[in-house]
């Protein structure tokens, strides 16, 4: 991955997401979402509590269906396919392999129970790793990565602090390399020192890897370090979309102003 807003996209979409809508009776979370995401690509989905970001990210991640629209993934023999079409298993697999998904609450990405090695290896082992050994070097290689001592491999994720646990599950969701994932709010609740930090490390990893990422944030900071593109969302509607840099520099509606301004809550 280049410098935010420098990005030299490959010329055949990753994800695209056509007319997305999701609805709850008479209550629109989300309406009429459509874009393409490519390879080593991040975007950024900003916008204020309620503006329907979150609801987004589970209907890209395939963890809620759509009311109306469609996402459509393009697998790895280079078949782009309507998510919706895939069977549980095909989605259980694509979280295996292809996609990570990095939750605000790192107790909801990880086994608190066991230790962080196994934490990092059951996912190698999800997709085929057996030897031991090996699963552990790289368990151990990728807690390096991610700023945890080595010595705590054996430790469960319980006894880590709340920076630790957040490294500790990017490490396992990025194991396997996989070609996309989703983040959800990934620093939030950190304190800042330790938010700069993480920042730092996650915006290193996803350009060594080539990674594609989509990024739920209401922190616009978050958007600027991380992001290529920016999606702002107020009421289930996108309203402004563009670089990350033109759009937190210049925005053009009223409704982002603010938000850059830091008006509107949060």
């Amino acid at each position: 991955m280049s410098e935010p807003g420098t990005l030299v996209q490959d010329d055949q979409p990753l994800l695209v997401a056509d007319h997305l809508g999701k609805n709850y009776g008479r209550l629109t979370a989300c309406r009429d979402v459509s874009f393409a995401l490519y390879p080593g690509e991040v975007l950024a989905i900003v916008g204020e509590s309620g503006s329907g970001k979150s609801t987004l990210l589970q209907l890209l991640s395939a963890q809620l269906a759509p009311t109306g629209g469609c996402v459509s993934y393009r697998m790895r023999d280079g078949v782009l396919r309507d998510l919706a079409s895939l069977g549980e298993a095909e989605r259980r697999f694509l979280f295996r392999t292809d996609w990570g998904y990095v939750h605000q609450d790192p107790a909801q990405g990880l086994r608190m129970a066991v230790s962080a090695g196994a934490n990092v290896g059951e996912r190698l082992m999800a997709v085929g790793w057996n030897h031991y050994g090996r699963i552990r070097d790289t368990a151990s290689s990728w807690l390096e990565r991610v700023e945890i001592d080595t010595a705590r491999v054996d430790d469960a994720p319980r006894t880590y602090s709340g920076g630790m646990r957040q490294r500790l599950q990017i490490a396992r969701n990025l194991v396997t390399e996989p070609r996309l994932v989703f983040m959800d709010e990934p620093t939030g609740g950190l304190d800042v020192s330790v938010q700069a930090r993480l920042l730092d490390l996650m915006r290193n990893l996803v350009s060594e890897l080539g990674l594609a990422a989509i990024v739920v944030t209401h922190d616009l900071a978050v958007a600027r370090l991380l992001s290529h593109r920016v999606m702002v969302m107020k009421g289930g509607r996108v309203i402004e979309t563009g670089l990350t840099d033109q759009v937190l520099d210049d925005p053009r509606e009223p409704y982002t102003q603010l938000l850059v301004s830091s008006i509107l809550p949060v």
